[in-house]
């Protein structure tokens, strides 16, 4: 099966998911080069509720955001990676610098982000509290990140 979605249809699905009384937990994030942060956080996050939606930043979203060199794994592929994930439900993209539009469209119950986010820094919190949801800080158990991986590589392969 084919999780890997436009808003469009997923819109469609968030309906049944309603009517189903199914939680929607949602994240976003670039993903550039998937490590055991990010698997643990994702794992985290899909005990939040019944379905995990991964809104993933185009391309053209993580070059504006981390600049020309990134990302360094194309979309197509870093959502194939997410998709084949074991608590990942969905993937989908958004091409704009913040997932607020998305969020504001599927309205999800649950809202995650690492605990590393000040709630009132939190995009989107706005939208899924006035209806009803909440926002979820997932405390990281390990001290990764992409920029520390390619730093390391840069460091070794010098």
């Amino acid at each position: 099966m084919n999780i890997i979605r436009d808003r469009k249809y997923l819109l469609e699905l968030r309906a049944e998911w309603k009517k189903a009384g199914k939680k929607l937990v949602f994240t976003n994030g670039c993903f550039d080069i998937l490590h055991a942060g990010h698997v643990d956080y994702l794992n985290k996050a899909k005990e939040q509720g019944d379905i995990l939606l991964i809104a993933l930043n185009s391309d053209s979203s993580v070059k504006r955001i981390k600049g020309e060199k990134r990302p360094l794994i194309n979309e197509d592929q870093r959502a194939f990676i997410m998709s084949n994930l074991k608590s990942v439900d969905y993937v989908t993209f958004f091409d704009e610098d913040t997932p607020e539009k998305i969020i504001r469209e599927l309205i999800p119950d649950v809202l995650v982000k690492g605990e590393d986010w000040a709630l009132d820094q939190i995009v989107g919190r706005d939208v899924v509290e006035n209806n009803g949801g909440r926002v979820a800080a997932i405390k990281f158990v390990s001290n990764q990140s992409t920029s520390k991986i390619i730093n390391k590589i840069l460091e070794v392969y010098k």
